[in-house]
């Protein structure tokens, strides 16, 4: 069962795109505070996958600004990411659930253990680390990025 809206959110480390550590707590340090869009996705390279990521890249400046920080989280490799970030001009960060596998995934309780794999899963968390609002879709069910810009003006 997926985390909800008023649990805070489980803390984590995981390396991007580009082999550097972010941590979720970063977004919550005095001066640099700032609400967060978390957003796990099955796999890149995807049908589905890449037309969320293509949407979010389009609408940037509402996900990725002094307020708000957009973070994709798949169960990809770090290498994977790397070439699918670049292809797609991807500039935010993909994070890898790798390894161990699915591990932030099940803390936030989206990964499907049958297919190995999260499913969609968007949680918006405020400054103070407290999930705020959450949508949670099948593999094939795309999600609405209109919903992650009007959950964001809610806070």
């Amino acid at each position: 069962m997926a985390i909800e809206a008023g649990s805070p959110a489980p803390d984590f480390a995981l390396k991007d795109n580009h082999g550097r550590t972010v941590r979720l707590s970063d977004f919550r340090a005095p001066g640099a505070a700032r609400n967060v869009v978390l957003l796990f996705y099955p796999f890149a390279f995807t049908g589905v996958c890449t037309g969320e990521l293509r949407a979010l890249r389009d609408g940037l400046s509402s996900f990725v600004n002094d307020g708000t920080q957009l973070l994709a989280v798949s169960n990809d490799s770090i290498h994977t990411l790397r070439v699918f970030g670049d292809q797609e001009g991807l500039e935010f960060p993909l994070l890898s659930d790798f390894w161990p596998h699915g591990e932030v995934s099940r803390a936030y309780g989206v990964f499907d253990e049958e297919k190995g794999c999260a499913v969609r899963g968007t949680f918006v968390i405020d400054r103070t680390g407290t999930v705020r609002w959450t949508v949670v879709n099948a593999l094939a069910d795309a999600r609405d990025p209109d919903a992650y810009v009007r959950a964001l003006a809610a806070l």
